[in-house]
Order: C-alpha cells, then structure tokens, then sequence
C-alpha cells in the first residue's frame, strides 16, 4: 500500500516536474505579450507606488506576484513624471511601454523573472486536480487528470505568460474544492477554508464573480435533495461569502494607501460613466471615504469588466471581423485548440454519465435525482462547467480559448474519475494498450510544438500551420514572436536593409529591431510601399487585413489581400509573416 501510494506520488511528481520544465524552457525566448505590458507594470507600481490607478479592471493579486521578483533587481526606475502615471485615466499602455521599453530597465531579465511566479500559480493547481481527483476516484484517475493538465498546450501556453487566465482557472477549482467541503461538512475549519480559497479567487479575475451564483445553485440543490439542514447550508454559505469579502480588504486597502482619494473618485466616475446612477452612485460615493475606499475599488473594476464583455472586441475569425461576436467561436476554438486525444477521453466520459443515469430502473427524475445524490461532486463539476460555458456563449468577449480555461481542470477530474472506472474486466489488456496509445499520442502532439504552445492546433485542421486561417489573437499571434523576428534579422537580413514592420502585440518592434526598423500599417497603401523590401506583419493584423468586416463596424477591409500575390518568405514561430515585395 505504502510502496503503491510512494509510486504514484512519483509519478505526479515527475509530471509536474515535466510540467515545470516546457512552461520555464519554452517561455526563453518569447517577447512581451499583450496583457503583460499592462499587467508587470501595473503589479509593480502595486507594490511599490501603493497606488491602483492603472489597470483597475483586474483584481491585484496576480499582478502583485508578478511583480515581486522584480523587488530584488536592482535599479528599476519607474517612470513617475510622464502624463501616463500623472495625468492619465488609466494610461496602463503607454506607461507599460515607457516603463519596459524606454526607462533603461533591463526587460527581457524583468520579463523571465515575472513569470516564475506564474508558472508556481500553475503547478499549485495542479496540485489540487491531483489531490481532489484522488480523493474522489483513486491513484489512477488522479495521475490521468494531471496528465491532461500537464500536456494541455494552453494551460502550458498561458501558465507562464504575466495574464490572470490562469489564477483564475486556479481560484475557481480550488475555492469549489472547499465549498464543497464545507456543504458537506460544515465545521469551523471547513468554512475558514472556504472562505479564505473564495475571497483569494476574488482577487486573481472578475470573472471569478461566477462562483456566486454557482454556490447558490449548488446550495439549493444540495438543500433540494434532503442531503443537508437548511438553516446549515445558509449558514455555511454567508459565512463563506462573509469570510471571502472580508479578505477582499486587506491587499485592496494596500494598494489604495497612496491612491488619491480624489483621484480614485473621478477615475471612477469616468469609468462608470455609461451605468445607470443607482448603480454607480453608491461607488462612487465610495471611493474617498477611508474605510469604503479598497470595496468602491474592487466594485469599480468588476463593473469595468461587464462593460467589456457587453460591448466585445473587434477580432478576426474564419474570414470576417466583428466586435460582435459569434455564437459559433467558442465551440469551434476549443474543438480546434485542444488535443484530439482530450476530445476522445471527454466524448466517452459524457456517454459513460449519461448512461449511468438513463440505465437505472426508476423514473427518469428519479434517476437523475439519485445520481446527483451519490455523484453530487461530479454534479458540481458539471454544473460550473454549463454555466461558465452559457455566460461564455452569450459574451461579445470573443478573443481567445484562454477564456475557457476555468473549465477544464474540472473536465480533467471527470474524465480521470470515468476512465479509471472503465479501467477494469473484461477486456483490461485491450482497454490499457488504447489508452496506452492516446496518451502518448496527446504527449507526442503537445510536445511537438515546443516551444510554440499558445500556437498550438489539433490535427483536424491541420495543426498550427493553419491555425491562423480560423482565428487569432490570443490563439496564436499575442506579439510573442518578435524576439525571432529580431534573430532572423541578423541571420538573413541583407546588409544595409530595412524591414517594414506592422506587429500586434505588447513589446515594441524599435526596442529590438533598433535602425532596422520601420513601421507600417494595414491603412496605407499597396503602391506607397517600396519594391525589393521585407515586409512582417503579425498574423492577427494580417487576417484582419483579408477578412470581411460586419457591415456596422469601421475597419479598413481587404487591405492586405494583395499580399497574396507576394512571397512568403518566411513564418516566425506560426504568427510573424515575412512577405519580399519584388
């Protein structure tokens, strides 16, 4: 027994280890994405300005530990006399830039050492698949779901980028950990528990706020089934939510401390300017009285991000451009973006559930009843699943398969828990070998595109190589390329030449390309460009350039179409297009 449980710790061990070391080795050479020139910057006046003016929209915690590698590098100047930190409502990218690019700091060290303390948020989560799984299915079903975490190419892709996808991904599995925990045993040390992983969860992302609404469901529920006392569960539950608010207070009031109060209040005004006022108006009121001040914060910045999601962002998928968003995107991208053996294991997994239930000999509500009653953890676990996936649906928010990652560590626990269950007679040998098979296959796939995991396709449409025909974005092109893009200047650049340069993401072309460069955009013109020059355009400014735009929405359509009558040159690492103009 002893030597089985030390072999399975082992083993969890090693995938971690594995786990570990394609996240740190892969991240080497990668530029600063997107949101990391918002979100580094930003942790970093966190901690040592005392002062949220930038980036309020996200919760501080990630970004604080983010940052706090970079309180043992020594002379980081920050950039406090320029308009953006002084003047600015939020002037988060500009400073970003200035405090990266234009400050002497030395980026690419601050860079790396940021995000370790992102890949440590990743292994703790897998931590918690492994300990949870385990419990609730045994040694084999707990090393499956961690394989599958370990070798998913998007949580090794943004599990070592500076963003808050995966902090939140952690908070939401780990604080239901705990609720249910406390639903089942509602003892002091449960509901502190609780309360503590549900108020952490609060402060990695707003859209976090879904574990509300989620908790009530599975309190009722769980009240419905005569599985616990009324007066118990609503009391467990507002002591949770007492708990997880009061801890709120604390890092909020730290980092308000040197925020002028008068300051705050206007920023806030601006921000909720489009909110009807009695919405609006007890936050804003909020925000210089001292005691109020780090609630009207937190409350300014989740409303920041219902704003967001309700009026989209203008993005490219499968040959049009919209800001709409579609109804289709996230089935499509997460049937693409995700391994094929993943699909295979989670198709068997939903036959194997709903086979359980219709196969009973009772009434069907009966029976669903009763498979709630004896699997009411697999119940909660498909219950967050539907309601992160239908408020997923309905978003104009289309800018990635990251905004999915809060389901699939629960999705991992159940396939774990439904596979290690089929694991048995008749027909063992032949059950192990096919499995045997997908999981190599999944390791073979996933590892095969190191160290490009956030360009990561399944093989159903032909891996990453096409990925940039059916989306974008955060999928594949997040500006991480361009640190290749300055090593094949040097390498195959001719002496003397120039490359035109239109880059999507959040480092800055000049910084790294120096005199070499020279910016050009998807707005001027074919016959303004000078002939026998190179030409790197980012894949997300590339397709936007050829796809057909909504009829409502103002974007420069098909304005790098005439790029196909052009040489590719060269593709850098599948987001970074190198087109020679003759």
């Amino acid at each position: 027994m002893k030597n089985a449980r030390l072999i399975t710790n082992i083993i969890a061990t090693a995938l971690l280890g594995c786990m570990f070391f394609l996240a740190i080795t892969s991240m080497a050479n990668d530029s600063v994405t997107m949101d990391e020139k918002a979100h580094l910057p930003a942790g970093y006046s966190y901690l040592t300005q005392k002062d949220m003016r930038l980036n309020p929209e996200h919760p501080p915690l990630i970004k604080d530990l983010a940052a706090l590698p970079l309180l043992f590098i020594k002379n980081i100047n920050f950039p406090s006399d320029i308009r953006a930190w002084q003047q600015d409502i939020n002037g988060q990218w500009e400073f970003g830039d200035y405090f990266l690019f234009q400050s002497n700091n030395p980026t690419d060290k601050m860079i790396f050492w940021a995000r370790i303390p992102m890949v440590l948020v990743l292994m703790v989560l897998g931590f918690y698949i492994f300990k949870w799984a385990k419990q609730l299915f045994g040694k084999k079903a707990a090393l499956l779901s961690l394989f599958l975490f370990c070798f998913s190419p998007t949580f090794l892709a943004h599990g070592r980028l500076i963003t808050t996808d995966v902090g939140a991904a952690a908070g939401i599995f780990i604080a239901t950990y705990y609720f249910l925990k406390a639903l089942q045993e509602p003892i002091s040390r449960n509901i502190w528990l609780a309360g503590i992983a549900f108020g952490i969860a609060q402060l990695c992302k707003f859209s976090v706020i879904l574990l509300i609404p989620f908790f009530v469901v599975l309190s009722f529920v769980y009240w419905f089934l005569k599985l616990g006392n009324l007066k118990q569960i609503v009391k467990t539950f507002f002591l949770i939510m007492i708990i997880g608010f009061v801890v709120i207070w604390p890092l909020y009031q730290y980092h308000v401390l040197n925020y002028p109060a008068q300051k705050q209040q206007t920023d806030a005004q601006l921000y909720l300017k489009d909110y009807p006022g009695f919405i609006k108006n007890p936050i804003i009121w909020a925000s210089d009285k001292p005691i109020l001040r780090p609630y009207a914060q937190y409350f300014t910045g989740l409303l920041m991000v219902f704003h967001r999601a309700a009026f989209g962002h203008t993005t490219y998928f499968m040959g049009e451009v919209s800001n709409l968003g579609w109804k289709k995107y996230f089935p499509i991208v997460y049937s693409i973006k995700a391994p094929l053996t993943f699909h295979i294991l989670s198709l068997v997994t939903v036959i194997y559930i709903l086979k359980s239930i219709i196969y009973s000999k009772k009434k069907c509500s009966q029976k669903i009843q009763e498979w709630i009653k004896t699997h009411f953890n697999e119940f909660a676990m498909l219950t967050f699943i539907a309601i992160y996936w239908a408020s997923s649906l309905i978003s104009s928010l289309n800018i990635g398969v990251r905004h999915l990652l809060p389901t699939l560590p629960f999705i991992f626990v159940l396939i774990g828990g439904t596979i290690a269950k089929l694991l048995k007679k008749p027909n063992l040998k032949l059950k192990t070998f096919i499995l045997g098979v997908l999981i190599a296959y999944q390791a073979f796939s996933v590892v095969s595109v190191y160290p490009h995991f956030l360009a990561y396709f399944n093989e159903i449409v032909g891996g990453p190589n096409n990925g940039h025909v059916f989306t974008v974005d955060s999928n594949l092109d997040w500006g991480q390329d361009l640190r290749r893009l300055e090593k094949w200047t040097e390498e195959y650049l001719p002496a003397g030449k120039q490359i035109y340069v239109d880059y999507f993401g959040g480092s800055n072309p000049e910084y790294y390309l120096k005199e070499k460069y020279v910016r050009w955009e998807c707005t001027n013109q074919e016959q303004d460009f000078p002939k026998n020059n190179y030409l790197a355009i980012s894949a997300t400014f590339l397709q936007s350039g050829r796809g057909i735009p909504i009829p409502q929405l103002e974007h420069p359509a098909f304005c790098y179409v005439w790029l196909d009558k052009h040489q590719l040159v060269e593709k850098i690492g599948y987001s970074i297009f190198v087109y020679y103009i003759y």
